[in-house]
């Protein structure tokens, strides 16, 4: 299974941005893939999750709506969807999938993870 990240890029503070998640290998008719992001010297931070069936859709606190996650089975794709983005938004953006839907925002629950693709926000 491997997972492909794109999208990222440089943007200034209140832009909007669009990452995708390609997964290959595998066609998943269950379980979740969340975005994570991480900053150099801090924990991988949970961002939000999708499941492949069903509606549900699962964000972080501290996103406040600027987000949406989205998928589209039949491209085995998932997308965020970044508006309004701050500076504290700035991180490398991770996909990770797994077979299950228990414990979405934790990291170490995925079993498969994509390259990374990097956001910055500058003012």
């Amino acid at each position: 299974v491997q997972l492909q990240a794109s999208g990222g890029g440089l943007v200034q503070a209140g832009d909007s941005l669009t990452l995708s998640c390609t997964v290959s290998g595998r066609t998943f008719t269950s379980g979740s893939t969340g975005w994570f992001r991480q900053t150099p010297g801090k924990e991988r931070e949970f961002v939000a999750a999708v499941y492949w069936s069903g509606s549900g859709a699962y964000y972080a606190d501290s996103i406040q709506e600027r987000f949406r996650i989205s998928r589209d089975n039949t491209k085995n794709t998932v997308y965020l969807q970044m508006r309004n983005l701050e500076l504290e938004d700035t991180a490398m953006y991770y996909c990770a999938t797994k077979s299950t839907t228990y414990s979405r925002s934790r990291a170490d629950t995925y079993d498969y993870w994509g390259q990374g693709t990097q956001v910055t926000v500058s003012s």
